[in-house]
Formats: C-alpha cells, sequence, structure tokens
C-alpha cells in the first residue's frame, strides 16, 4: 500500500516538473504531534521527528539516532534510512536536481538546514500528499482560570509589549500554538497528547490582538468577555491579511513561521533578528504552576505504584499492549487524568532497545520473566503534563544487566543531585549523566532531557539536557532526567523522572517531581556510594510519605519493601 502511495506521488512529477519531493514530520502549525501525518502516510514511519525524499527512482528516510531502529522495521522496504545528524539530505543527494516541497510545511531554517543553496527548491503551494477533503476537529477553544494559569493573559501581554517596545518592533507573529496558548491562556483540542488549540496571532504595540483561526472553534461572547483588544480573522484569510499588513518592523517565530508567510512579510517589512520571546517565558513556571505540576505528578505517581504492585505481582503472562492498557486503566480512575501526553512506549526484550517504540498488533510481544520491561508514558491532566520511564524486571536478571542499570542510575542520580550554583549549563549536566556508562564504554543516542510545557507539549523547548547545548537552566523550569543504554536486538534500559529547578535560600537545586521508586531487583548496590544509596533511601521516603494515603495495604507493604 505504501509503494502504490509513492508511486502515485511520482506520478505527479511530471506535472510540477520536478525530480523529486521532500515530506516533513510537522503539519503546517509544526506541531510535534502532527494531524495530517504526512510522513507516516507516504512511509509508514511514525516517529516524532524525520523527513522523507522521494526520488523517481530511490527514496530516502531522515531519522535522528532514536529511531533508527524503528525506521528500518517500519520503512526499511522502500526507503534508504539515513542517520540525519550523520548526514545531511544535501549530502546524500549528490547531483543538483529539483526538489519540490510545501512552503506552509518548511521554514526558512529547515530548508537551509537540510538543502543549503545547493538544489533548485520549487515551491508548490498544492499539497501532494494529503487529500483535500479531510476530516476535521471543531472542538471550541477554552479559557483556563488565572488561578490556574497563575498569571492573567493581561500581564503576560505587557511583558511580551515591553519586549517589542525594547526591539523597536511594530509587532510580533505568533505562529506556534501552544505561544498563543501560553500568551492568552487558551487551551484546545487540536492535538491527540497536548491541549492545544491550531491558532497563530499578530499582536500589535498597541496592544491590538488579530488571532487567525478556524470561527467555528471560537466562541465570541466567551472571547470578547476574556479579551478586549481582540479580533478574529479566519484563518483561510491568513495570507490575504499579511499582505495587507502595514508595518514597518516585526518579530517572528523562525521555528514555527513556514516559508510561505515568512516570503509575504519579507517583500514588505523589515523582520527583526529576535524570535518570539514567548519560548524563554513560558518556560520559566510561576508558583501556582509548580503547585500545579506538583498536584499532577502526585496523581501520576499513585496510578504508576499501583500498575508497578500490579505487573510485579502477576501469576500470568501478559503482553505488551495489555500493560499498556492495565496502566491508562489506573491514571482514568482519577477524575483529573484527561489524556495521555504522548504514545505510550510498552517495550519488553529486543523492543526495548527501539527507543520510541510503539506496540502494535504486528509486534506486540508477551512479556517474559527472562525480560526486563521498559515503560515510558505520561499524562495530561487539570493541570499538569507528566512523563515517566521505569524499567523492570519480572525475573532474576544477570550480573551484567544489573551493572548497566546501576551505571544509568548512577547517570540519573548525578542529574538530580548536581549543585546548580557551579553546574548548570544543560551540557556539562548532559556529560555528568553519561559519566558512569562512558567509563565503560557505553553511551545513549539521545539527550539526557527535554523542557516540558505546563498542561501544553510534553515536549517543549527552548530548554533541554543535551550534548553542545550552551542554554543555562533557571528556577522555575521543568525538565526531564533521562538517561539511558539499548542494545540493538537484546535490550533497553531508561531511567526518567521530571525535575524541576528551585531556589530556596539563594541555593539553586533540582527538586523530583516523579513519584515512583526504581526497580530494587535491578540495582547492583555494591556499586553505589554511600551519597547514592542515601539518595534512593531519601527518595522512596519521600515516595511513601507522600502518595500512602492513596494506597491500599499491600501496595503501601510492597512500597515499603522497595526500600
Amino acid at each position: 500500500m505504501i509503494s502504490g502511495k509513492i508511486e502515485k506521488l511520482r506520478n505527479k512529477f511530471i506535472k510540477f516538473n520536478i525530480d523529486g519531493y521532500v515530506v516533513p514530520k510537522n503539519d503546517m502549525y509544526f506541531n510535534e504531534f502532527s494531524s495530517p501525518d504526512r510522513l507516516k502516510l507516504i512511509s509508514n514511519f511514525d516517529g516524532s521527528a524525520g523527513l522523507a525524499i522521494i526520488l523517481r527512482d530511490k527514496n530516502y528516510l531522515f531519522v535522528d539516532g532514536r529511531y533508527t531502529i524503528q525506521a528500518k522495521s517500519q520503512s526499511g522496504k522502500n526507503f534508504s534510512i539515513v542517520e540525519i545528524h550523520k548526514k545531511l539530505p544535501w549530502k546524500v543527494l549528490k547531483h543538483k536536481i529539483k526538489i519540490g516541497y510545501n512552503p506552509y510545511c518548511f521554514t526558512s531554517l529547515s530548508l537551509k538546514k537540510y538543502f543549503k543553496n545547493y538544489f533548485g527548491l520549487i515551491p508548490i503551494y498544492s499539497d501532494l500528499i494529503i487529500k483535500s477533503k479531510q476530516k476535521k476537529i471543531n472542538e471550541k477553544f477554552y479559557f483556563i482560570k488565572d488561578n490556574i494559569s497563575g498569571e492573567n493573559s493581561k500581564s503576560k501581554i505587557s511583558k511580551v509589549l515591553k519586549f517589542l517596545h525594547n526591539d523597536k518592533s511594530d509587532c510580533l507573529f505568533i505562529t506556534a500554538p501552544e505561544n498563543v496558548a501560553w500568551l492568552l491562556n487558551l487551551r484546545g483540542k487540536d492535538n491527540p497528547h497536548s491541549p492545544l488549540p491550531n491558532c497563530r496571532l499578530i499582536l500589535k504595540k498597541s496592544g491590538k490582538i488579530y488571532l487567525f483561526a478556524n470561527k467555528s472553534k471560537i466562541n465570541y461572547l466567551f472571547l470578547s468577555n476574556n479579551l478586549k483588544k481582540i479580533k478574529l480573522i479566519d484563518e483561510r484569510n491568513t495570507d490575504i491579511f499579511l499582505k495587507e499588513l502595514s508595518s514597518k518592523k516585526i518579530i517572528l517565530d523562525r521555528l514555527s513561521c513556514s516559508l510561505a508567510y515568512e516570503d509575504i512579510i519579507r517583500n514588505k517589512i523589515n523582520i527583526s533578528n529576535k524570535n518570539d520571546p514567548i519560548y524563554n517565558l513560558k518556560s520559566i513556571k510561576n508558583n501556582i504552576e509548580i503547585k500545579n505540576i506538583i498536584k499532577s505528578h502526585i496523581l501520576d505517581g499513585v496510578a504508576v505504584i499501583k500498575f508497578l504492585y500490579w505487573i510485579k505481582n502477576l501469576t500470568k503472562n501478559i503482553s505488551e499492549l495489555d500493560a499498556e492498557k492495565k496502566l491508562n486503566f489506573f491514571r482514568k480512575k482519577n477524575k483529573n487524568y484527561l489524556f495521555p501526553s504522548f504514545n505510550t512506549i510498552s517495550a519488553s526484550g529486543p523492543n526495548g532497545a527501539i527507543i520510541h517504540y510503539r506496540a502494535n498488533k504486528n509486534t506486540n510481544r508477551l512479556i517474559k520473566k527472562e525480560d526486563i520491561f521498559l515503560f515510558d508514558s505520561g499524562g495530561q491532566y487539570k493541570y499538569g503534563t507528566t512523563d515517566i520511564t521505569r524499567t523492570i524486571c519480572l525475573g532474576k536478571q544477570s550480573n551484567k544487566i544489573k551493572n548497566i542499570y546501576s551505571y544509568i542510575l548512577k547517570g540519573h542520580i548525578a542529574v538530580a543531585s548536581a549543585n546548580l550554583n557551579k553546574l548548570r549549563s544543560a551540557h556539562s549536566l548532559d556529560t555528568l549523566a553519561r559519566k558512569f556508562l562512558k567509563k565503560k564504554g557505553l553511551d545513549y543516542p539521545h539527550g539526557t532531557g527535554h523542557g516540558v510545557g505546563y498542561f501544553l507539549n510534553v515536549h517543549e523547548g527552548p530548554i533541554a539536557i543535551s550534548k553542545g547545548y550552551k542554554i543555562m537552566l533557571r528556577p522555575g523550569n521543568v525538565i526531564s532526567n533521562e538517561p539511558g543504554f539499548y542494545k540493538r536486538g537484546k535490550f533497553g534500559i531508561r531511567l526518567e523522572n521530571m525535575i524541576y529547578v528551585k531556589k530556596s535560600n539563594n541555593k539553586i537545586y533540582f527538586k523530583n517531581l516523579t513519584l515512583a521508586p526504581f526497580d530494587k531487583e535491578l540495582i547492583n548496590f555494591k556499586l553505589l556510594t554511600k551519597k547514592e544509596k542515601d539518595y534512593l533511601i531519601n527518595y522512596n521516603l519521600e515516595i511513601y510519605s507522600t502518595v500512602e494515603k492513596y494506597l491500599n495495604y499491600e501496595e503501601k507493604f510492597w512500597l515499603l519493601s522497595q526500600f
């Protein structure tokens, strides 16, 4: 079926006078969980990041190190798999050819990165992958209250206006839906895993707001009651509005402003070299947001602990999909739980080595006693976003597995215990996480941590803990801590907690948000220092004292046994 879709695409090459066509993962809003998913439609690859190039006689699928195994499994029959961090598209396509692309699905930055100026890129404004008739989501947008957001939209707008004033810009074009959501305290139902409202916005220095959205998703009375200076523009008229926009200088979001929109603006308005300031503003959570995030993690921790007790005490074999379903069952028992914050990874044995594995009816395995089982999952709660990974065993494991698990745990503890008064750069923290693995010649092909939004995206910049990443973490940042190791065809281990940067008495340190024990049966305690052992004891005490009132007697007794 995939090969048939490729041939249909190739049949359009003559009409548009192109030799190939490039297909991104993202949609026109540049969301992580894209809808529609063009890349999956053409390649069958369903990872969260990737790029396909369809040529007349060959196809390439570019993915990062997290997805190499998955891409070969899902798409290797029809595509040559290339690790994009090792070789960019312009290095693979040796000769000069004409490549078609949809300018609404690429930014100028992404095109320059992928293709430099070497290829004849041909903009094609009609979509060659998606049929014109697509099922549309018309769920209404909604506002979250000020006592939930911790800051009203008027205050947030004034901060952005100050940034505009300092840059001497006339307006800001906000094209990332999560940034519009933060600014207006607005949420929606346009995404399967994030409460995103698919919309864009222009904020003028006068405070006037133009909101570009599907009008059927807007309650006009509710909108006018919440924001007085707003004018709604049908999203289909965005191009027309931009062509008529009168301004001398504009800030636009280079990470999510499509080349199509940028070209319209560039022809008539001076573009500032500054980027959308909201990324940095929303990465620092206020006290109300932190309190709600903590509450969400307590609820999530209870669900995960109940799941751990359940799976550890099973007397029959279950499958990966059974485990995923049961974990979601425990989360659903809480009325504040809404939906998963991403596709759950429920992976046993060799499937655990596929970093972003997703079980389906074709790959689903029984979880065997001799396997280790990795689950990475999260939830969207009222109000907060969670993400946790645990790796557990259901039977006795080798010393080799225990040692690797322990090296990963040591790296995890090293990050969580880091002295942020001295060590706050993302790169330094990443080095700390890998330290014990690298001493044994081991490593993992992904970053150590990603930023997380407040009742928004589970993966959210600009903060991260990663190689070469220079950004300094600041109080209020919420981020993951997830070192791991993956042995292809054998197993995968990852240990992930959500943490946040806290400041108290002039000291800056990480505070754990996630509340679930690590598997005692997989730890080689001989490899841990006294300080690391004390860390685990204190962490387990914190877990127990926080969640014990939500557990039954058997669950409490089991949790105490993990000390």
